[in-house]
């Protein structure tokens, strides 16, 4: 009998504007997305979470400041300390910076104006879940579209995150200014990551890439073994 597909979280605030993407791509890709409302507290039975594109809260005082302080982020912050997988993207990644899950802050793009194109990225890191279906410095198409998205830290915290290696993306050319040409980070433990880029719109080919598919079915392929493990043990 086969296994059900895992249950993956797609946590939804006011302002998000690429949650049903998201869903939608978790779903073709052979996942259950399971929608998740920024006033809940207690998350649903899932195996990873995915912080969804947007303008969370309207982008008041910084793009995720507010964001972090919902009853779904503690949940969120409560699965990631026990190891659970979380994937922010675009908005979820400024969310899980400015939540402390992530190193750095996102700022204005250099330009100062907002960008919204495809880019190509390079993958720095393939021993995470969220690049397990990668090649060793494989080319990316996915699209980008934020207008914060600079991704800043000081030199010594760069230096520091290299010498970890949890760099795991960055710009083949720069559109926005981030240090060190960086597109995606994790955590020191690889269960978190963060990019600006958007996986959820690089999934059909008729959007010109299905790059994104990539980095989606490695979250997909990451929550089923995790299910697998649970019910061996149970």
């Amino acid at each position: 009998m086969n296994a059900a597909p895992p249950r993956i979280a797609v946590v939804t605030f006011p302002g998000s504007n690429d949650d049903r993407d998201a869903l939608l791509a978790l779903e073709r890709l052979g996942a259950t997305a399971v929608p998740v409302w920024h006033a809940d507290d207690h998350l649903p039975d899932v195996g990873a979470i995915v912080l969804p594109g947007g303008f969370s809260y309207g982008d008041y005082l910084r793009c995720g400041a507010i964001a972090r302080f919902s009853p779904a982020m503690r949940a969120v912050v409560d699965f990631a300390a026990e190891g659970g997988l979380v994937l922010g993207i675009c908005n979820g990644f400024q969310i899980l910076c400015e939540a402390g899950l992530l190193p750095g802050v996102l700022r204005p793009n250099a330009s100062l104006a907002f960008i919204s194109r495809d880019v190509g990225l390079r993958v720095e890191r393939t021993d995470t879940p969220f690049t397990a279906a990668c090649s060793p410095r494989q080319r990316l198409t996915i699209p980008i579209k934020h207008g914060e998205g600079c991704w800043f830290v000081d030199d010594d915290l760069l230096a520091e995150l290299e010498a970890r290696r949890q760099i795991v993306l960055r710009y083949e050319q720069n559109p926005n200014g981030s240090i060190g040409d960086v597109a995606g980070v994790c955590n020191e433990q690889g269960n978190i990551m963060g990019l600006m880029p958007h996986p959820e719109h690089a999934v059909d080919p008729l959007l010109g890439s299905t790059d994104g598919a990539l980095i989606l079915s490695g979250v997909v392929e990451a929550a089923r073994a995790a299910a697998l493990r649970v019910a061996a043990v149970s």
